[in-house]
């Protein structure tokens, strides 16, 4: 993994031992090594998927009122739906920490770790290797659903982010919770700007478009 097995995710790891539990952790370092797979696979850098990989939920557990805050002095633009829901801003909160607390300046990593929940539109590879590690890592499930988007994720990032996103939607409706709208730009974008040709097939096939759901 590069510079990042040494002292500065010793660090990391320090640290997110004194502010996420034990099941979290185990959750952040299997992002991590989804995130490195995934990179392999697809030909990208794999230190920088390892680093926003470790530390992509480095705000997970701040309150509420501490993450509206930093999002805020950041000069974050926030939606009703992240004032309703403040738990959505710990990924952007958590690229502020990496940054602060941790010295990251790659840019590419500070946007990873900030899109892993809602993701966003033309966002890097990068960036939909970690949003794609954090749905779906091992600890997630066995489910074929899963199972499905972990295949696709192998061969085709951006299918595999809007299917993800199509998934989250699902379960959100099922559970009469709030939408982000950064979810939905994100699956459109990825839906339709990505790979025309592919899209134009899909929508003018007779197969229908595969809706998953995550359990």
């Amino acid at each position: 993994m590069g510079e990042f097995s040494g002292a500065l995710r010793q660090q990391v790891l320090n640290w997110l031992a004194d502010h996420v539990p034990e099941s979290r952790l185990i959750h952040v370092l299997a992002v991590e090594q989804t995130a490195i797979a995934l990179a392999q696979q697809h030909g990208l850098d794999v230190n920088k998927a390892a680093q926003a990989g470790l530390m992509h939920d480095l705000a997970k557990y701040f309150k509420p009122q501490k993450l509206l805050q930093m999002a805020q002095t950041e000069g974050l633009s926030l939606d009703p739906v992240d004032r309703a829901n403040p738990h959505l801003l710990h990924a952007d909160v958590g690229a502020i920490v990496a940054r602060d607390q941790f010295g990251i300046q790659d840019e590419e990593v500070l946007q990873a770790i900030a899109n892993h929940t809602l993701g966003k539109p033309g966002m890097s590879p990068l960036s939909c290797i970690v949003f794609l590690a954090d749905s779906l890592e091992p600890g997630r499930g066995n489910t074929s659903e899963l199972n499905a988007l972990r295949q696709i994720s192998q061969q085709d990032l951006p299918q595999a982010v809007w299917m993800t996103c199509d998934a989250s939607i699902q379960d959100l409706v099922a559970k009469h919770r709030l939408i982000h709208p950064r979810t939905v730009l994100t699956r459109n974008w990825f839906l339709y700007n990505v790979k025309p040709t592919q899209s134009k097939q899909q929508s003018s096939s007779t197969e229908p478009i595969p809706q998953l759901s995550i359990e």
